[in-house]
C-alpha cells in the first residue's frame, strides 16, 4: 500500500466519526457509540472505504493509551482516599459478580472448558469485560436530577473510581495468565512488583513534576513531559512486567493527578486524543467488527451478554449496599448507577482481541451493552428518584 493512502483513510475516519458522533449525541446516546458505528459503516462490512492497516492499529493503540492516561489524570486521589471501606466493598462486589456472571454465561452457552484452554480464557475474559464501569452518563443524570452530591451519588462516584482500579488489576492478571509459559505465582509477583515500583517511582516523579511546575508553570513543556511519562510507563509495564500498557498509562495519570497543572495536562491530552487518536481508536473497533459472522446463535449470546452485564452490576453493587446499611431504594439506585459501560469496556475488549482471548465478532455484544446501558441508566435513575 502506498504511504499517501493513509491520508485518505484518516480523512474518511475523522469525518465519518465526527458526523456519526454528533448524530449519536442528538439521539441522546454517547458519541463513542456513533464513532464505533462509523467504523462499521466505512469498514469492510458495509461500504469498504477503509481497511484495517498496521498504521491505523498503531494510532489506535496510541489512542487507547491517551484515553487511559486522561482517565488517570481525572482521578481524584483525595476522593479515592476518603471513599472509605463501604465504597471499597461495593466496588469489589461490582467486579466479582459481573466477572463470575460473564464466565458462567460463556461457559453455559459454549460449554465448560478445562483450565488453561483457549475457550476457558475466552470465558474468563467475557467476565473481565463486564467488570468495567463508566459513570459519565450517571454523573450527568444525577447532576440534572440534583442528587450528584447526595449520599448515593457520592457513593457511586467513589465506588466507580475504585472499581476502575480493581478492574485494571484483574485485566492485568488475566492477560498475564494467557501466556502458557507464565505461572500464576509469577503473574502475581510481577503485578505486585510493578505497583511497588510505580509507588516508589511515583513519589519521586511527583516531586520532580511539582518542581517543574513551580519552575515553568503553565507552559507546554509540562504536558510534553507528561506524554513522555505516559508512554514510558506504558512501555515499561508491557516490556518488563508483562502488564497491559494501558495499566502503565493509567498509573502515569494517577501520579500526576495531584500536581497544580494536572488539569492543564489533561486538557492538552484531551485535545490530542479528541482531535485524532480517540476517533481512530473507536473507529478501528468498528473496522475490526465483522457483522458477517453474526448468526442467530451469536445474536442470542449478545442479548444474554447485555442482560447479564446489567443485572450483575445491579445485584453485586445493590446487594452489597443493602448489606452495608443503605435502604432498599438507595441500594437499588447505587446498583443502577453502576451499570453503565463506556470506553473502558471497549478498551478491555480491544486488549483481549489483541492478545487472542476473544474474537472480533464479540465486539458486537460490547457495543450493544454500551448502547443499552447508556440509554437505560438515565431513564431508570429518573424513575427511581421520582418516587421520593
Amino acid at each position: 500500500m502506498e504511504t499517501y493512502v493513509i491520508f485518505k483513510d484518516l480523512a474518511i475516519i475523522l469525518i465519518s466519526a465526527k458526523l456519526c458522533g454528533l448524530l449519536a449525541a442528538k439521539l441522546k446516546a454517547p458519541q463513542v457509540v456513533g464513532e464505533i458505528l462509523a467504523g462499521l459503516l466505512i469498514g469492510p462490512c458495509v461500504l469498504g472505504l477503509v481497511q484495517q492497516t498496521e498504521l491505523i492499529s498503531g494510532m489506535a493503540e496510541i489512542g487507547v493509551v491517551l484515553l487511559m492516561f486522561f482517565a488517570g489524570l481525572e482521578t481524584s486521589l483525595s476522593d479515592l482516599m476518603k471513599t472509605g471501606w463501604k465504597a471499597l466493598l461495593i466496588a469489589c462486589a461490582g467486579v466479582f459478580v459481573p466477572l463470575l456472571g460473564g464466565y458462567l454465561l460463556h461457559s453455559c452457552y459454549y460449554g465448560f472448558a478445562p483450565n488453561g484452554s483457549s475457550q476457558f480464557y475466552s470465558a474468563v475474559f467475557t467476565g473481565v469485560i463486564l467488570t468495567a464501569t463508566s459513570v459519565s452518563i450517571t454523573v450527568a443524570s444525577l447532576k440534572e436530577l440534583g442528587y450528584l452530591r447526595s449520599e448515593t451519588g457520592t457513593t457511586i462516584m467513589s465506588a466507580a473510581i475504585i472499581d476502575d482500579v480493581i478492574g485494571i488489576i484483574v485485566l492485568t492478571f488475566v492477560i498475564g495468565m494467557k501466556d502458557p509459559e507464565t505461572k500464576p505465582a509469577s503473574v502475581i509477583i510481577n503485578t505486585v512488583l510493578f505497583f511497588v515500583l510505580a509507588l516508589v517511582l511515583g513519589m519521586i516523579i511527583y516531586r520532580i513534576f511539582k518542581w517543574l511546575d513551580q519552575l515553568y508553570p503553565h507552559t507546554r513543556r509540562i504536558p510534553i513531559f507528561g506524554f513522555v511519562l505516559a508512554f514510558a510507563m506504558a512501555y515499561v509495564a508491557e516490556k518488563f512486567f508483562g502488564i497491559a500498557d494501558i495499566t502503565g498509562a493509567y498509573v502515569a495519570g494517577i501520579i500526576l493527578c495531584s500536581i497544580d497543572d494536572s488539569e492543564y495536562i489533561a486538557r492538552k491530552v484531551d485535545v490530542s486524543s479528541y482531535m485524532l487518536f480517540a476517533p481512530v481508536f473507536f473507529a478501528s473497533i468498528g473496522l475490526k467488527t465483522n457483522i458477517d459472522q453474526i448468526t442467530p446463535s451469536l445474536l442470542l449470546f449478545c442479548i444474554l451478554f447485555v442482560a447479564v452485564g446489567l443485572i450483575t452490576k445491579i445485584i453485586g453493587c445493590g446487594l452489597m449496599s443493602k448489606v452495608l446499611g443503605f435502604k432498599g431504594s438507595d441500594a437499588l439506585k447505587i446498583g443502577v448507577g453502576m451499570m453503565t459501560r463506556g470506553e473502558v469496556a471497549l478498551i478491555v475488549a480491544q486488549k483481549g482481541l489483541q492478545v487472542g482471548m476473544i474474537q472480533s465478532k464479540y465486539f458486537t455484544a460490547v457495543i450493544l451493552l454500551i448502547l443499552v446501558s447508556s440509554i437505560a441508566t438515565p431513564i431508570l435513575l429518573k424513575v427511581l428518584y421520582s418516587r421520593k
